[in-house]
């Protein structure tokens, strides 16, 4: 009996090895800091139809990705330097790309059901800049990120497309930790999943 359980956690070890993060930079979470202040500063609007935010989660079989919609965002600037903002993610628009039919819509339910992101409760996510700092086109902004209720400062490298004072553009690439943020759903004992989550971001404002 001893031996038979030894197998099975060293099994449930090997696969919990397998199910490997998804590329991309990780961002490691801190406590939740003040957010960067944003009066006399210009504004820009984000452009919710033309900006986008893509996800994709791993697990030992394989791995599916999606889209979530931007519902609202400014940027706010002095002399066409980025210096804060804010943004809105619409959960209830979580939605898979890589499947079809009643696969696809089982996952989007899954994902939006408490074992992931708790839509019912929490149907927003949101993003606010506390920091930006620039090392040439590339643009390290910091940040609170809200999701399911828990506010984590997390800071991610951007990559700045243009700023003209009427059009901004960037893009990100970038893991966090789901767990930090109450998103603790393992997956199926054969199947686990992995323990962070990839977003790659495209920002445009005007």
């Amino acid at each position: 009996m001893k031996k038979k359980l030894l197998a099975v956690g060293i099994s449930a070890l090997l696969l919990a090895s397998c199910a490997g993060n998804p590329e991309g930079k990780r961002s490691d979470s801190s406590e939740a800091t003040e957010v960067a202040t944003t009066e006399g500063k210009s504004e820009l609007a984000v452009d919710t139809a033309a900006s986008e935010v893509r996800w994709e989660g791993t697990k030992v079989t394989g791995s599916h990705h999606g889209t979530v919609k931007i519902k609202s965002g400014n940027l706010y600037f002095e002399d066409s330097t980025l210096v804060g903002g804010n943004f809105v993610l619409d959960l209830n628009t979580i939605a898979n790309t890589d499947l079809d039919g009643e696969s696809k819509q089982k996952l989007e339910g899954h994902l939006k059901s408490e074992d992931f992101f708790d839509v019912a409760k929490f149907p927003e996510a949101t993003f606010e800049i506390s920091k930006v700092s620039k090392e040439g086109s590339t643009l390290k902004i910091s940040g609170n990120l809200t999701i399911r209720g828990v506010s984590k400062n997390i800071t991610i490298d951007a990559e700045q497309i243009a700023s003209t004072g009427e059009h901004f553009e960037a893009t990100t690439d970038f893991n966090i930790v789901r767990g930090d943020w109450g998103v603790n759903y393992e997956g199926k004992q054969d199947d686990l999943i992995s323990k962070e989550i990839n977003f790659k971001i495209k920002i445009i404002a005007h």
